[in-house]
């Protein structure tokens, strides 16, 4: 009887104590800021972001560091810093530009001197690409066979490229984790100090999914906040209409403020295909030989060389080869209406008039926004 009544008063002591014990917090989640990102007048509401990488203002933040800070590539010596900067210039629409103080010509070349496969495209409203990034259109979201799917895959494929950076990505990361205040800002976005080449990726997708043109005048005379002139109105309609210009199926129109489909087109250009980078390489099908995607002509004024090979160097070029040298061949996309006869034979008149359109999609807030310009100094600098 004693054992009994002894082993209630132990169990008593024990639920006593249970019941006095306070539990001890776990460490809080880490909850990020979300970043708000507008969506223009017109723009189309579904966006191209990875479920596991949600924009955050502490995300962008750090990405737009990343973007432009020239030991991206892992190096340190002063002759061989590159960034992501270094071809993508803002007043140029996030491409070289024929202007580039190094890159001659829009062409450009890697640290090892190795020039790219095609000109630069822009990085411009590129969250609503959902239908494959590159020329050929081979980094496809919706290809769970492709290599690389999306932005953050861009990034390393660019690190790594030899005709780019030509880094490793260890050696990135460890030079990134020895620089004062970068372990504290991949932290607040990522949750951990310790320093992932993956986090360097999504950080610097987060900031070049921000990027988004929206103000030029065309956007604002759609807003009704200006009108645009005879001539402007003029290219306009030879723009959006088959027996024009006839750009509108590939470039969009009035309904499309992307002014690109994302899509890959023959666009007539050839006729003796020999790239091996073009939308046939991703493809096997033989109608997609001499196909490239066809680009944004947001901004398009800043935006040259012209083509996937540059060969163009003025928008005045190319609407004189739309309107006279477009070639027939058995790959030409059935949407070049006009190839039968060379192109669409635009008159002098014509052609000033479309080119004033094209100039209204040219946003002088996005080229200068200062949200997306180099920052003031790097967070290891005093």
């Amino acid at each position: 009887m004693r054992i009994r009544l002894l082993d209630v008063c132990l169990i008593g002591l024990l639920v006593l104590t249970a019941c006095g014990r306070k539990e001890v917090p776990g460490p809080a989640p880490h909850e990020p800021t979300p970043f708000e990102l507008d969506i223009p007048f017109g723009f189309p509401t579904k966006l191209n972001i990875p479920a596991d990488n949600p924009l955050t203002v502490e995300g962008v933040a750090l990405g737009r560091y990343l973007f432009y800070d020239g030991r991206l590539s892992g190096r340190t010596h002063p002759d061989s810093l590159m960034s992501c900067s270094s071809c993508h210039i803002q007043s140029n629409n996030f491409e070289p530009g024929i202007d580039h103080p190094v890159f001659q010509g829009g062409f450009v070349h890697g640290i090892n001197g190795q020039q790219t496969h095609h000109v630069v495209l822009p990085l411009v409203n590129l969250v609503w690409n959902k239908s494959g990034y590159g020329w050929n259109g081979g980094i496809a979201t919706d290809n769970p066979d492709a290599a690389a799917r999306n932005i953050e895959d861009i990034v390393r494929m660019s690190v790594t490229a030899p005709d780019e950076m030509a880094g490793d990505t260890s050696r990135v990361k460890a030079l990134f984790q020895s620089l004062d205040g970068y372990p504290g800002l991949f932290e607040a976005a990522f949750g951990s100090s310790t320093i992932t080449f993956k986090n360097i990726e999504k950080a610097i997708a987060q900031f070049v999914r921000t990027l988004v043109s929206a103000n030029a005048p065309f956007d604002r005379y759609l807003r009704g906040e200006l009108q645009l002139s005879q001539s402007e109105l003029n290219g306009f309609i030879l723009f959006t209409t088959e027996e024009g210009a006839d750009c509108f199926h590939c470039h969009g129109g009035g309904g499309n403020p992307l002014f690109t489909t994302h899509l890959t087109y023959n666009n007539g250009k050839d006729s003796i295909f020999n790239d091996l980078f073009d939308r046939f390489s991703i493809t096997g099908d033989p109608m997609d030989k001499g196909a490239y995607k066809a680009p944004t002509l947001r901004n398009i004024a800043k935006s040259g060389p012209y083509m996937h090979d540059g060969r163009f160097a003025t928008l005045e070029e190319v609407i004189d080869f739309y309107s006279h040298h477009v070639l027939l061949t058995d790959q030409v996309d059935p949407l070049m209406h006009h190839a039968i006869r060379g192109g669409v034979q635009l008159t002098p008149n014509e052609k000033t008039d479309l080119l004033a359109f094209i100039r209204t999609l040219q946003d002088d807030d996005f080229l200068t926004n200062p949200d997306f310009a180099r920052p003031g100094k790097f967070p290891d600098e005093p």
